[in-house]
């Protein structure tokens, strides 16, 4: 989503532009739940990134009626907030320290008793004992933000060469293009990388983009993540609703069909996409904690994509130490928040118009070595 954002909005800036994906939006677009939730995703340590996200999640009412007009698509994009919920008195305290530090921040919370969240969620457990309520968080569903991008890309004559890009092409000290993995060669001033977690040097040896000189890519590392997808005739909740089940967070992301993303597994296993019994399992069990009537929902689809990680946790957006080489890539959970502000930044820093972001800087790991897993 993220290489096919940037891709429209360079298009819409009048500039050529040409995007090589062997098969666009299949990666972890495909898999991911689609929640634009800075907020209820806030962590002590990753202030940096929460205002990132804030400026992003600002970005998509207008990103996502532009797309949806342009492409006469619907995005599925809901407004109605983040209920994150707390079990034992353990864990509501902690979720109070957590709101006392969002109250502290300037975000806006509710706190909530555990009958006023089953009053907002009625399928809520009877053992929930309070909860935060993020009323600004949304979610959108990916698959169709996609979709209307391909279109609109389509319908800007873009041409979306269903091929990898296998090697990048240089003249001089500059980037100069790509070539393809059928042999075609694609001239380009500019060439921006947004393959997710294949961008970094770990994934040269697994299909990424060869020929680029050493340690201009930063170190970019693959997370995997498991979902699964269920249906029911009517939605079965109204709110992304989160919560934290032995030790494990765990999300329900509603969409206006019936269907309920249910998510994520965290797992350091480099670039295995196998979706495991144990898996499933986990997630079905934790969820069941939150809300046990999705035990009779029927089973539409188990996945597993790959969050590209960085050591920071914060994305590369923006030039690397080669001339004519952009990064959009290392956002980890945040892609489809992100992807707005990514695209806007990035389409900027091409025409020459626009500024950076200096805390999503691609050099900032100059000095850091990665060995391919």
């Amino acid at each position: 989503m993220v290489g096919l954002s940037t891709a429209w909005r360079l298009a819409g800036r009048g500039l050529r532009v040409a995007v090589a994906d062997p098969a666009p939006g299949s990666g972890a677009s495909h898999a991911a739940a689609g929640m634009l939730a800075p907020v209820s995703e806030v962590s002590y340590t990753e202030e940096p990134l929460l205002r990132l996200g804030l400026d992003s999640l600002a970005r998509w009412p207008a990103f996502a009626a532009e797309l949806s007009d342009e492409s006469g698509l619907g995005l599925d994009l809901r407004r109605d907030g983040t209920l994150d919920v707390a079990f034992g008195a353990d864990d509501l305290a902690l979720l109070g320290e957590l709101g006392a530090f969002m109250e502290k921040l300037g975000l806006r919370v509710e706190r909530l008793t555990g009958r006023e969240c089953r009053r907002i969620e009625p399928m809520l457990a009877p053992s929930v004992r309070g909860g935060l309520l993020a009323p600004e968080d949304s979610w959108v569903d990916p698959r169709r933000v996609v979709r209307a991008l391909l279109a609109a890309l389509d319908g800007r004559g873009v041409p979306v060469l269903r091929e990898r890009a296998a090697e990048l092409t240089a003249a001089g000290d500059r980037a100069a293009g790509v070539r393809l993995a059928d042999g075609r060669t694609l001239a380009a001033e500019h060439v921006v990388l947004a393959t997710g977690a294949w961008a970094g040097p770990g994934g040269v040896t697994r299909g990424g983009l060869a020929g680029v000189p050493p340690g201009v890519l930063p170190p970019v590392r693959p997370v995997k993540g498991q979902i699964m997808r269920l249906r029911s005739p009517e939605p079965l909740l109204g709110h992304c609703v989160r919560g934290t089940v032995h030790g494990s967070p765990v999300y329900l992301v509603p969409r206006g069909d019936g269907e309920l993303v249910l998510g994520a597994t965290q797992e350091e296993l480099a670039f295995d996409t196998r979706v495991t019994a144990g898996g499933l399992w986990e997630l079905l069990r934790d969820a069941r904690e939150l809300v046990p009537g999705i035990t009779e929902l029927e089973v539409a689809e188990t996945i597993a994509g790959l969050r590209p990680g960085t050591p920071d946790n914060l994305p590369l957006i923006g030039r690397t130490a080669l001339p004519g080489l952009l990064l959009a890539a290392g956002h980890h959970r945040g892609g489809v928040l992100l992807a707005p502000l990514t695209a806007e930044t990035v389409a900027g820093l091409v025409a020459g118009d626009g500024p950076a972001l200096p805390s999503c800087s691609p050099t900032r790991f100059e000095n850091v070595e990665e060995t391919a897993p």
